[in-house]
């Protein structure tokens, strides 16, 4: 663990992932997460037009990476808003600034969106997600905090996921200990909402949020598939809600909850999490995660929630009729590896901020 200084304005801590001699080197070189809660490293200077610019320090990566997906949880007033932006710096180069978007959650005075047709000889942002044409070793960001009559939004936390997408993680050892564990969370589909067949994403954050809500009796925590689409919809790709940042973004702005995206290795780290009794949303393909589905080739929200005695993930899934089947499904373990894949393992991450979380074998969270 290490630290920048204190900024009044944001409690700040800059997490590495520990003793990185333990970590066999295809885990270490796979992927790292960065999590900040104390920003006061950052260098302050007015923004253009009022409000306040936060720029980072150079942060150093323990491996190469080709993909950045950025998250944060901010209490943001009505009136307020965020932008957030990085840039890689590699060997001989240092990018321009990419930008994740305007975040708010206000959205009728400063509707939520990304930035489309950022591409350059250096890569691209598409949504939620940088890849560069080459790899890079450190990271740099930039955040802008505005609104009006000078309320600025506070930031919570932030979260820096970075992945080799030209490496493959090898299997790992199954955690047993999630084997037989079932975590009782809300069952909902996405098709029993007017509008909601582009919704798997904020189904499943609806129920992982209503998870929390339900045990902790927070009524503001349990939120409704319309609500959480509304607060997550990308105005830039016509009302789009599968942006993961965005996503996050909205689970971390509700009090006391942490949320954030990052890529595993295998899912062995999903059952460290379901060992714990938190249930984690991955990113899968819904053709590959059952036999027989015919080819979709879009990206697929769910959440798991157990294991089976025999290692098989049990998993709700939005997109689910259910005058036909069950939300709550079983899929093969094979079969989620190879569906997960294609995301190149991604997860959210959505818990109180005072929850017990699984230790971090490899820098992923």
């Amino acid at each position: 663990m290490y630290k920048v200084l204190v900024f009044p304005m944001v409690l700040i801590a800059l997490a590495t992932s520990g003793c990185k001699s333990l970590q066999p080197p295809n885990q270490a070189n796979y992927s790292h997460f960065i999590g900040l809660t104390d920003l006061s490293g950052f260098t302050r200077m007015p923004a253009p037009g009022g409000g306040l610019v936060l720029l980072s320090p150079e942060i150093q990566s323990p491996m190469e990476w080709n993909q950045l997906v950025l998250s944060w949880n901010a209490k943001a007033a009505p009136g307020t808003f965020l932008t957030i932006e990085a840039r890689a710096i590699q060997a001989q180069h240092t990018t321009k600034y990419f930008s994740w978007g305007r975040w708010s959650s206000d959205d009728i005075v400063f509707p939520h969106a990304s930035v489309p047709n950022q591409k350059d000889a250096d890569g691209d942002v598409r949504a939620d997600t940088l890849s560069l044409t080459s790899p890079a070793r450190a990271v740099q960001i930039r955040l802008t905090l505005g609104g009006t009559n000078g309320a600025l939004p506070a930031l919570k936390f932030l979260g820096i996921s970075l992945c080799n997408t030209k490496l493959k993680p090898p299997v790992l050892p199954p955690n047993r200990a999630a084997w037989g564990r079932l975590i009782p969370t809300p069952e909902r589909s996405q098709q029993s909402y007017p509008g909601g067949n582009g919704w798997c994403s904020p189904t499943s954050l609806s129920m992982a949020l209503a998870r929390w809500g339900s045990l902790s009796n927070r009524v503001d925590w349990s939120l409704d598939a319309p609500e959480v689409a509304a607060g997550v919809a990308d105005h830039s790709f016509k009302f789009a809600t599968g942006n993961w940042s965005f996503n996050t973004a909205f689970a971390g702005s509700l009090d006391g909850m942490r949320a954030y995206v990052t890529r595993f290795s295998d899912i062995s780290e999903i059952e460290d999490w379901i060992a714990a009794g938190i249930p984690v949303i991955i990113s899968a393909r819904y053709d590959l995660l059952q036999d027989g589905r015919a080819d979709d080739f879009s990206g697929h929200l769910t959440v798991c929630r157990g294991i089976t005695e025999t290692g098989d993930l049990v998993i709700n899934d939005p997109w689910t009729d259910i005058k036909v089947e069950s939300i709550r499904h079983i899929y093969k373990r094979a079969n989620v590896l190879r569906a997960w894949a294609t995301s190149h393992n991604t997860v959210y991450l959505v818990y109180p901020e005072t929850a017990k979380i699984p230790k971090d074998r490899f820098g992923h969270w």
